[in-house]
């Protein structure tokens, strides 16, 4: 029996809780214990008042904000979001892991952008595929460079994600990185395999796209790492030529990176 002080605008509540009454087993909460304490000051505030055995119901209402499975929809927002509880509910009930949204994103693809580590890891070990692609073409490592965790790109590449992967742009995980100015990135992709001189749909390196877009620590670690700074793309640019220019337009901003080339 629910024993309940409720304010008018908990009425919904208590009435999924109690028409549900019967959900009282525990085992298949014990995953949610953890996050008891946030449980029981929500309890507190609310001045709510629950009998022991239905705790358990209560808990999972409060987690997942509803009763009942999660749905696909559902599986897919709390992987952008970091849920992983609502993940593992989802997965334990049969779910897909290979769901895919409107744009083909996966709830890998999500989790990777979103940088929610647990929850790629958790994805990974229930089997979802590593490799699907998105409308653009991308895979999860491309989301990972975009997003910016290096610990999602760790996680990846420790399930062996292929760093030399392209989009349909052509592009690699290498260029995005470098594209969206994450160093860190760019430096753990070189350190572990990832090919320095590779060319996009328009024939540009990641150097083209570090001295385009004035990543000036990515271009000193491009350059360091032996980049091919003669390599032409489709518009007859050098990377090399690029700098040359950069710096006469910007003298301040760009002149160490010109110290690098000579």
């Amino acid at each position: 029996m629910l024993h309940i002080v409720a304010k008018p605008c908990q009425a919904d509540l208590v009435t999924q809780l109690q028409s549900h009454h019967h959900c009282t087993g525990t085992q298949c909460w014990q995953h949610l214990f953890e996050e008891k304490r946030t449980f029981v000051l929500f309890l507190n505030e609310h001045k709510l008042l629950i009998s022991t055995s239905l705790v358990p119901l209560c808990f999972y209402v409060f987690v997942c904000g509803k009763i009942g499975p999660v749905d696909t929809a559902e599986f897919m927002n709390a992987s952008s979001q970091g849920k992983v509880k609502v993940i593992e509910m989802y997965l334990a009930d049969g779910g897909n892991p290979n769901a895919q949204d409107e744009l083909k994103r996966t709830a890998l693809h999500r989790a990777s952008l979103e940088g929610h580590t647990a929850a790629v890891q958790m994805l990974l070990e229930k089997g979802a595929d590593i490799n699907l692609k998105d409308q653009l073409g991308s895979r999860a490592i491309h989301c990972a460079c975009r997003g910016g965790s290096l610990e999602v790109v760790k996680a990846l590449t420790n399930k062996e994600a292929d760093l030399n992967v392209r989009d349909k742009l052509n592009s690699t995980p290498l260029h995005v990185a470098t594209r969206t100015g994450h160093t860190a990135i760019v430096e753990y992709l070189l350190s572990s395999g990832a090919k320095i001189n590779s060319r996009d749909r328009e024939g540009d390196t990641a150097l083209h796209d570090a001295v385009r877009l004035n990543r000036y620590k990515i271009v000193k670690l491009l350059i360091a790492a032996e980049a091919d700074t003669k390599i032409k793309n489709h518009s007859h640019k050098m990377g090399r030529k690029l700098v040359f220019l950069d710096h006469f337009f910007n003298v301040k901003e760009t002149s160490y990176k010109v110290d690098v080339l000579r």
